[in-house]
């Protein structure tokens, strides 16, 4: 069903978010709040500011139901997860992403409240296409734990939904960053993704000897701040969709939104097209003025793209930054970011 989009949709209502002391669920929290919404974060980390005004927030775990979190909920959004690939965290990704979700559906179901689940394209998953633009009805057949666990959390959701009355919408989000992410070499995704010397410690890291191998040459000699240019063994550059936090953030309002009209529905959330790495890592480089090298990397690239037409016909969602702005972005926030580390 396609929902009018230019009919307002948005009626305040209590909204828990999960995960809300997280990179998206801090934005979340104050975006909700701003459109009217009566907003509790639930996060076992304390709140990493100062609450927007008329949210409260409860430090406490997701099977803590005497913390009072879920009570009163119309919507509950659910992004609390642990993303990882290192396998010596497979025990904790179970816990967080499949036992953590079926807490949280039951108290949503309880509550007689609508679960929005934040899933992930590493259901699929994206990296492995079966055939592109990758859309909501491709195969799910995650090859890392992490995708497991996002698909279980899924059929733990649809569980819910089947046999305890739960109303539930699944999410599916591509990759997300914060624009000032794109040039921090520190940044969790961007660090390993476009920075040379922290790429080389991930695939030590992972034990990746091939690529290990094609990158210590190149480190040798190369500045500590050195872009990476990723390319598969045959020269094939990276392909891959960014999108911006803020828009992510704006596309699970407007499920939020629209919840009650969304009831099993799953939606894939991502930017309007990817980009290919020859052209968005040159011009990171250029901004920056940062030094790049080129490199081949054992495998086939990774180059995919996502369709994304059921979140603009379903939730109205529209891109409002873009991979150029995110780039204009990155490069200000990294200025100013090398500006306070020199004052005295």
């Amino acid at each position: 069903m396609n929902v009018p989009v230019n009919v307002p949709l948005n009626v305040p209502v209590n909204v828990t978010v999960t995960g809300a002391a997280g990179r998206l669920g801090w934005h979340l929290l104050g975006l909700l709040t701003e459109n009217g919404h009566r907003v509790t974060g639930l996060d076992r980390s304390p709140a990493p500011g100062e609450l927007p005004e008329g949210a409260r927030f409860v430090q406490a775990s997701l099977s803590d139901t005497a913390a009072g979190a879920f009570d009163g909920a119309d919507v509950v959004v659910h992004l609390a997860a642990l993303m990882s690939w290192d396998r010596a965290d497979d025990r904790a990704l179970f816990e967080a992403n499949v036992s953590g979700t079926a807490s949280v559906a039951s108290a949503a179901a309880q509550a007689g409240a609508t679960l929005v689940f934040a899933s992930s394209g590493e259901v699929y998953p994206e990296v492995r296409p079966a055939y592109q633009p990758l859309d909501e009805a491709h195969p799910t057949r995650p090859t890392s734990t992490y995708g497991l666990t996002k698909l279980l959390g899924e059929q733990t959701v649809e569980f819910h939904r089947r046999a305890r009355g739960l109303r539930a919408v699944v999410l599916r989000f591509s990759h997300f960053q914060h624009a000032d992410e794109l040039l921090d070499e520190t940044s969790f995704f961007s660090g390993p993704r476009f920075f040379l010397h922290r790429k080389l410690a991930q695939q030590r890291a992972f034990g990746n000897r091939d690529a290990v191998q094609a990158l210590e040459p190149l480190a040798a000699a190369a500045e500590p701040d050195t872009l990476l240019l990723s390319r598969g063994e045959d020269g094939t550059p990276y392909r891959m969709g960014i999108l911006d936090a803020r828009d992510l953030a704006a596309g699970v309002l407007a499920a939020v939104d629209r919840a009650a009209d969304l009831d099993g529905q799953v939606i894939g959330l991502g930017p309007d097209d990817s980009v290919d790495f020859d052209k968005l890592v040159p011009e990171l480089a250029a901004r920056a003025g940062l030094p790049l090298v080129d490199a081949r990397l054992p495998g086939p690239a990774v180059h995919y793209t996502t369709s994304h037409a059921k979140a603009r016909d379903l939730l109205g969602f529209r891109v409002a930054r873009p991979i150029d702005v995110m780039i204009e972005d990155a490069a200000v926030a990294r200025a100013r970011r090398l500006e306070t580390t020199r004052s005295p």
